[in-house]
């Protein structure tokens, strides 16, 4: 089969370290079905949108928002790393190494 156009990101790649080493039967069925890399880039896909859309609601439920960003900036991208650490620890438990 024709290989999907795109660019297998942070996640996809995550992804791919983690079938290489912890399963392998899967990694294989995907690699020989040639279904790999469509894998990898749904599940970057995946995780890219989902940690978005943590991040945006630990940042609302927070209520981190510009008008922070305005007046406490350092205050501000403390708080979003940590969104983002967040987020990024359920999506790697959750979607990635699964």
């Amino acid at each position: 089969p024709k290989q999907p156009e795109g660019h297998i990101g942070k996640y996809g790649q995550l992804r791919l370290n983690y079938l290489k080493n912890f399963d392998i039967p899967f990694y294989t069925e995907l690699l020989i079905g040639g279904t790999l890399k469509q894998h990898l880039l749904d599940i970057d896909n995946v995780a890219s949108n989902k940690v978005n859309l943590l991040i945006k609601g630990f940042a609302e439920d927070e209520n981190v928002n510009e008008l922070l960003n305005e007046h406490y900036q350092m205050e501000w991208v403390h708080a979003m790393n940590n969104f983002k650490n967040m987020a990024e620890e359920i999506i790697l438990n959750k979607i990635i190494y699964v």
